[in-house]
């Protein structure tokens, strides 16, 4: 039992590096869409600053939905990896937890209704 309880630990903090590097990637990329963000802002100020702002609007939001689209893929893919990983990593050791406790749990419901049982039968008359 305690090599199972290690072993599970052991498997936890594994799972957890593999999210570190995972983390550190969407770090970038939330770098990464915070650049794009202010040069919009920088794009969208000198926008403002000339005076035709409408049709310079339509080129800017065209301009800007090109560039976003395959980013927006790529988060996408990058997020159902990520997903997809964590599930793998997660599923078999759940169900390996499962079947380490199950045996207990069946143990202590038998137990407890074991002394559900005793407490409901109607107790036998004190004679002196």
């Amino acid at each position: 039992m305690k090599f199972s309880l290690i072993a599970a630990v052991v498997l936890l903090a594994l799972a957890q590096g593999s999210f570190a590097q995972d983390a550190a990637d969407l770090e970038k990329l939330g770098q990464y869409l915070e650049d794009m963000k202010n040069k919009m802002v920088e794009d969208l100020t000198e926008m403002i600053r000339t005076h035709d702002l409408a049709n310079q609007a339509t080129i800017f939001m065209n301009e800007k939905k090109t560039q976003l689209e395959p980013l927006v893929a790529q988060i996408q893919e990058q997020l159902q990896t990520v997903a997809s990983n964590a599930e793998a990593q997660i599923k078999p050791l759940a169900a390996n937890v499962q079947a380490q406790f199950q045996p207990q749990i069946d143990s202590l419901q038998q137990r407890v209704e074991d002394i559900i049982q005793q407490l409901t039968r109607p107790a036998a008359p004190i004679t002196i």
